[in-house]
């Protein structure tokens, strides 16, 4: 099984105190005078943004975020968007950071600012165990037999529009129990991201599995999306710089994929 979704190397931390007393104009200054970081979030992407039982926002992200806000001296607040309109919502000013496993691209980097990245990952397919070896290239799939299903509004939804023009595509819109329509037969196969097929496949063990690809078919990273100030960059990338270094973002993620 591929696991590629780990950051790679990690330069070595700055220094957070001189981040984190930034005292001007800006986005940091903003939130440390108002007390409160606003963090916008799908929380329906495990294991990166998930509601729990009680309702509760969990997930290796949101534990980020709220460790982020101690390190800032301020309180976090979630806002919650959706994959369709968080690009909406972070231009109208909703909230001050977004995170729960956002691709950094072009479309994103042109109204805030990223972070350094947390998880390298690529585009990987994920359908019942008994097609594990069937669906392994983009051909395979892209049959008018193959009835694929995607959540609308973000990578995954461009990528399954760019590249699949045959196969029956279904916009299912509730990201939290899309796996189910693949576990119970009423779709075939869908293109996600390759740490969320490990984890599906872990959660339906013997039911859903990952294709077996030679390789991903795309290859991403995932950062948080801030907005524009270098101060306010600077300090997140600090904040994750050492969470990547000590070994805190893992047992986080690790945490998050029971």
């Amino acid at each position: 099984m591929m696991r590629t979704y780990f950051t790679a190397a990690v330069l070595v931390a700055s220094s957070l105190s001189s981040c984190f007393a930034y005292a001007g104009d800006g986005a940091l200054a903003d939130i440390k005078k108002a007390g409160v970081i606003k963090i916008g979030t799908t929380g329906d992407y495990k294991p990166f943004s998930y509601k729990g039982v009680d309702g509760n926002l969990m997930g290796a992200d949101i534990a980020m975020a709220t460790g982020l806000a101690a390190e800032l001296g301020v309180k976090p607040e979630f806002v919650t968007t959706t994959w369709k309109t968080m690009l909406g919502d972070f231009k109208a000013g909703k909230f001050d950071i977004a995170l729960g496993g956002i691709t950094v691209n072009a479309a994103r980097a042109e109204v805030g600012d990223f972070s350094i990245p947390n998880v390298t990952d690529g585009k990987r397919p994920i359908a019942r165990c008994e097609d594990k070896n069937k669906y392994t290239t983009l051909d395979a799939i892209d049959q008018p037999s193959v009835r694929v299903i995607v959540n609308p509004g973000g990578t995954n939804d461009k990528f399954a529009h760019e590249h699949f023009d045959e196969a029956s595509l279904e916009v299912f819109p509730d990201n939290r129990i899309i796996f189910d329509q693949i576990a119970s037969g009423k779709a075939d196969v869908m293109v996600t991201d390759g740490v969320e097929v490990d984890l599906q496949s872990k959660l339906h063990p013997g039911v859903l599995c990952p294709v077996e690809v030679k390789e991903p078919f795309t290859h991403f990273r995932n950062a948080y999306l801030l907005r524009k100030d270098v101060a306010l960059k600077a300090a997140v990338d600090a904040f994750v710089r050492k969470e990547l270094e000590n070994g805190g973002w893992k047992a986080k993620l690790d945490a998050a994929m029971q």
